[in-house]
């Protein structure tokens, strides 16, 4: 399975279904930690979540777009 990140959530748009994560090294895509923008693989994931939460979340890039699974609230 793919690694767990831990990341903190900096901005969600449910409407288009993407997360801008602060996030740490992700290993499986060589990227180290930074922010940016993902699609959520299931949007309703995103149900909940709002700034300054801390997440852990699995990262992947299918068709030139890196997209969020996996994304647990971490209270």
């Amino acid at each position: 399975p793919l690694p767990l990140v831990d990341a903190e959530v900096r901005k969600v748009d449910s409407a288009a279904g993407k997360i801008t994560l602060k996030h740490g090294d992700i290993p499986n895509l060589d990227m180290p930690a930074m922010t940016m923008v993902f699609v959520a693989r299931d949007p309703a994931q995103l149900a909940g979540l709002k700034t300054g939460d801390k997440v852990r979340f699995r990262a992947d890039k299918v068709n030139g777009a890196y997209l969020a699974t996996d994304l647990t609230p971490q209270r």
